[in-house]
């Protein structure tokens, strides 16, 4: 798996959105170790083929503007990221991307 933040550029933690709510400490880490399912989206890949890519954020804010408050989220640190994406079916992570203005945000659904 890589990602698009160098180790060097990193932030210390990151905002993963999960499909649906884990319990979380003040800090917004997960309580539990079970496992928390991350939203996966498919890409092209290098050579043309469907990849996942795990979203991450730098920010609980950068989350709500791309996504929308509703959305679940957990706080993992970065340096346990590959971790604590293992068996995800992730091969990326794509760090605060900007999503396409006509894409339907779950928090605005009634």
């Amino acid at each position: 798996m890589y990602s698009t933040e160098s180790t060097q550029n990193a932030p210390e933690v990151l905002v993963l959105p999960t499909t649906t709510g884990v319990p979380q400490g003040p800090d917004g880490t997960p309580l539990c170790d079970d496992a928390a399912d991350v939203v996966l989206v498919p890409m092209a890949g290098d050579g043309g083929e469907e990849q996942l890519v795990a979203l991450a954020f730098t920010s609980i804010p950068a989350l709500v503007e791309a996504i929308g408050e509703q959305q679940p989220w957990v706080i993992v640190p970065t340096r346990q990221a590959r971790k604590a994406l293992g068996g995800s079916g992730a091969t990326a992570v794509l760090v605060d991307p900007q999503l396409p203005d006509d894409r339907e945000r779950r928090s605005t659904r009634g």
